[in-house]
């Protein structure tokens, strides 16, 4: 039987969502737009066509493991805002392993890709763990650093470090060759020349392995005890070091992957970044839309994909400016976000109700012992 909370959870995700594409609604008619023809030419935009599917699914997949990289870190009792720089990361890291050894088999060179984007990923992570772990430094503060860290760390590594051979110029690298690219022609061709790759496949495998890590393994246990209570997890012989290191690791590894889809299936390439890169934040909105959960975080994601991908459809078939999409995603995430304050004032009121009561329940205890 289907626990209240989850019931609760979901209930109160599906509100979000109807309350962010009504107040897009409302937006576009104050502006005179007509918000059912927008709705319609979204949806069209992203579902339509096997193309238009295609790229929906192409943008979903790297959403899954940043989505998932952050649920980790959550569950273990940590806000992790690092997932631009840890993807990033991930990203460069296995284009340039791909370029420098072309002359691999595929077999070969696309695992060792993922594996070095994913350490990648975690190594990044991992930097914010241990400086929570034995200084209490606040994750928030690290990982929002990191991101620019590694944003002109690469941006460096690029222009600077990176040989010439692997470059068509300072700012972008070679395509990669077929050997170490996670696109297969035939499910290219199946959605009509979409940019869609093998990644859709690993973003599920990493879904059921997120599911298992944290159900059904000590691993996971642990990281979730630690997350409610690392007093008492300690108290009960639970390393709260260890697990504070190991769900940033686990996190940042989501996250590498995530940018590894981006260079080996979207892109096929590296370019110099500006700025952050958006599947971390998205990533991030998309767990907490999600409830953490593998199926919540996968519907989440590809609602997500509908809204961007169809977005571009409202804009050229409708003739409504795609801000509108970003504010319906930003309505969605705050509708989302007013639940956990909310819950979070009512979980308040209850503890000190309860220990009002509880004080109450004593002073009479003792006056009656008198």
């Amino acid at each position: 039987m289907i626990g209240k909370k989850k019931v609760n959870k979901a209930l109160i995700s599906l509100i979000a969502i109807l309350m962010g594409f009504i107040v897009g609604a409302l937006i576009m008619l104050v502006w005179s737009y007509n918000p059912i023809t927008a709705y319609t030419y979204m949806f069209q935009g992203a579902l339509g066509t096997p193309l238009e599917l295609g790229e929906t699914l192409r943008e979903m997949t790297p959403l899954v493991f940043t989505a998932i990289g952050f649920a980790v870190a959550d569950k273990a009792g940590f806000f992790n805002i690092g997932l631009p720089g840890q993807a990033q990361a991930g990203w460069v890291t296995s284009v340039w392993i791909v370029l420098a050894n072309q002359h691999l088999p595929k077999i070969i060179l696309i695992p060792l890709a993922l594996i070095s984007g994913a350490i990648a990923g975690a190594v990044v992570a991992g930097i914010a763990g241990i400086l929570r772990a034995y200084f209490g430094t606040n994750e928030v503060i690290t990982t929002i650093m990191l991101n620019y860290i590694v944003l002109y760390v690469c941006q460096y590594l690029t222009q600077q470090i990176m040989p010439e051979k692997l470059r068509i110029n300072i700012d972008t690298t070679k395509t990669i060759s077929d050997n170490g690219s996670l696109r297969w022609e035939w499910l290219t061709n199946m959605f009509g020349g979409s940019r869609i790759s093998s990644g859709i496949f690993l973003a599920l495998i990493g879904l059921v392995a997120f599911y298992i890590i944290m159900n059904k393994t000590t691993i996971g246990f642990e990281i979730k005890a630690v997350g409610l209570n690392p007093n008492a997890s300690t108290y009960a012989g639970i390393s709260a070091k260890k697990n504070i290191i190991v769900s940033m690791l686990l996190s940042g590894a989501y996250a590498g992957l995530g940018g590894v889809i981006l260079g080996l299936g979207t892109y096929q390439n590296y370019f110099t970044q500006t700025g952050n890169v958006d599947i971390g934040f998205d990533g991030l909105s998309v767990a907490l839309l999600g409830g953490n959960t593998a199926v919540g975080i996968f519907l989440a994601a590809l609602l997500f994909s509908i809204l961007k991908i169809g977005g571009l459809g409202m804009q050229t078939g409708a003739g409504i400016p795609y801000e509108i999409v970003s504010i319906v995603i930003a309505a969605i995430i705050f509708f989302v976000a007013i639940h956990y304050i909310i819950e979070y004032l009512l979980n308040y009121k209850k503890v000190m109700k309860h220990s009002c009561t509880s004080d109450k329940t004593q002073g009479l205890e003792v006056g009656g012992s008198k």
